[in-house]
């Protein structure tokens, strides 16, 4: 009887979502991407447009405002740190100096949010920076990093076994943004990151774009201690720096990829000065809510996200400085539009509540989902599921979805039976060394303990080569994404964008008629924090 319900109401969800257009969405990214609100940075007036112009259309699709004081916007406070270009980072040992050139050789910023940092600390490199005790594994095994600065490379171990760091799929142990917490929690005054493409997985000119700007971060508490520098140096300007030490970029990673690895003093002393144009921000997430019709249930949410921001105004490439960010992410916040308009218009209204909200600051560490995490309008523990949307390739309709972590999740039986309904098969993440799940706004839910994953199109396009996917996405990668080029076209076709939509929006629809309370499953990473949720 359960799956009949469930099947039911996916047949009726097939009728709902009619109402979900590819042209529709297409109307929200040619505005949202338009040169208009340069580039959506946080902060800005392009920002402002931007979060006015997506509540204005959930409050036309009849979604009500659920941020502060009434109003759709819940207040994100962030400090605006902008490194300046007169930034110095350079390195001594008994065999000389070096010296490298903001930008082209480092990027980063200070945490501490004041005008002007400097450090001067012994290096340590360790290795991937990684405390992994389930795992067997610490970078930090009999070092103190107390006061120094740790040299570390991004990524994990590399191992074939899912069991040992999720195998070939990156885990969160290898993100930029563990680093830091770790190098921190260690005691380090500064952390550097030495890039290479491979283990960070995309080029120095998305580094460059990303860290080379203003860094929206949350406020500081008074007296909290934070880096004095959190930054990346280039391949070529890693290799002059372990020069010194006697090593090389490839010796280092090879001796970081070991087990038992130990950390190694590198015998220099790294310099920085770090001056930077700090301002206060009043960043703001836009947040809207379609009751649920049951009394119970009510009380209980379905989230879908979307993050509005993008990366402003930057270095110009090719003469253009206004990063527009339309794949990633005014195709989101299109989507997301749309199902909350046909959500908003169901004639049966969904047992559960929805939210429907656009987060900021995602292309600073995802600040924007971690402030409403911690702050939500129903709380973790009645939060059912968290749909994610971010970045869409407008390149036609496809064969296949990606719901890379619903596996996890005791929703993946809906979303399973869903992908049938659409003639969609799912498709495990094609790059799961990129990893996805820990670089998108889902994660921030997940943390807080919510059933939560992104839906993203899989490479299989409806009349064509079945290569041509996979090639249409490395393209984007190498020259579009964190670049101006990623930019609307009028010929850009958007039935893989409604297929999405559609599909996200049935999803969505059949969790929130289902008595069934979600969960993550046995023995997942997320399951303690579900489960704590759960009881409070």
């Amino acid at each position: 009887m359960r799956l009949l319900r469930v099947l039911l109401i996916a047949t009726l969800a097939l009728h709902a979502q009619d109402a979900i257009t590819g042209e529709n969405i297409r109307a929200h990214i040619r505005f949202l991407a338009s040169d208009l609100l340069e580039g959506r940075g946080v902060g800005t007036r392009g920002g402002e447009l931007a979060t006015n112009y997506i509540a204005s259309q959930l409050a036309i699709a009849g979604a009500k405002p659920a941020g502060d004081n009434g109003t759709y916007f819940q207040k994100v406070e962030l400090v605006g740190v902008e490194p300046q270009p007169d930034a110095q980072l350079g390195a001594t040992s008994a065999k000389g100096n070096v010296f490298f050139n903001w930008s082209t050789g480092f990027v980063g910023n200070s945490m501490q949010q004041k005008a002007r940092t400097e450090f001067d600390a012994e290096a340590v490199f360790a290795g991937h920076g990684i405390t992994a005790p389930e795992f067997d594994w610490n970078d930090y095994k009999g070092a103190d990093l107390k006061g120094k600065v740790a040299v570390l490379f991004t990524n994990e171990p590399p191992s074939d076994d899912p069991k040992f760091f999720g195998g070939r799929a990156l885990t969160y142990y290898g993100r930029w943004t563990y680093k830091y917490e770790e190098v921190f929690r260690q005691g380090a005054i500064a952390c550097v990151l030495i890039h290479t493409t491979p283990t960070a997985g995309y080029g120095w000119e998305v580094v460059k774009s990303s860290w080379g700007k203003e860094d929206p971060q949350v406020k500081l508490a008074p007296g909290a201690a934070a880096l004095a520098f959190a930054g990346w140096v280039s391949r070529d300007a890693g290799e002059k720096l372990l020069a010194l030490a006697g090593h090389t970029v490839d010796d280092l990673l090879k001796k970081a990829d070991q087990r038992g690895f130990q950390p190694i003093p590198l015998g220099i002393r790294i310099r920085g000065v770090m001056p930077t144009k700090v301002r206060q921000i009043q960043a703001a997430n836009v947040a809207a809510i379609v009751p649920g019709s049951d009394p119970a249930l009510s009380k209980e949410a379905v989230v879908f996200s979307a993050h509005w921001d993008h990366l402003g105004i930057g270095d110009p490439v090719n003469g253009d400085k206004i990063y527009n960010g339309a794949v990633d992410n005014a195709s989101g916040c299109g989507v997301l539009i749309e199902i909350a308009r046909a959500w908003a218009a169901l004639r049966n209204r969904p047992k559960r509540t929805a939210i429907f909200i656009a987060v900021t600051a995602e292309e600073s560490g995802l600040r924007g989902a971690e402030v409403y995490a911690a702050h939500p309008v129903i709380p973790a523990g009645k939060t059912a599921l968290n749909l994610n949307f971010d970045s869409f390739f407008p390149f036609g309709r496809v064969k296949d979805v990606v719901v890379n972590g619903a596996e996890r999740t005791t929703v993946f039986p809906i979303v399973q039976q869903v992908a049938r309904r659409f003639n969609l098969s799912i498709k495990p993440d094609p790059r799961p060394e990129q990893g996805h799940f820990y670089r998108s706004d889902h994660f921030a839910f997940a943390r807080a303990g919510v059933p939560a994953f992104s839906i993203n199109m899989g490479d299989e396009y409806i009349g064509k080569d079945e290569t041509a996917g996979a090639q249409l996405a490395f393209e984007y990668n190498a020259k579009n994404y964190h670049q101006p080029s990623d930019e609307y076209k009028e010929s850009w076709d958007m039935g893989g964008l409604e297929q999405m939509a559609r599909f996200g929006f049935t999803v969505g629809l059949t969790v929130a008629n289902n008595p069934a309370m979600p969960t993550w499953r046995a023995g997942d990473e997320f399951l303690p924090a579900r489960l704590n949720s759960m009881e409070k």
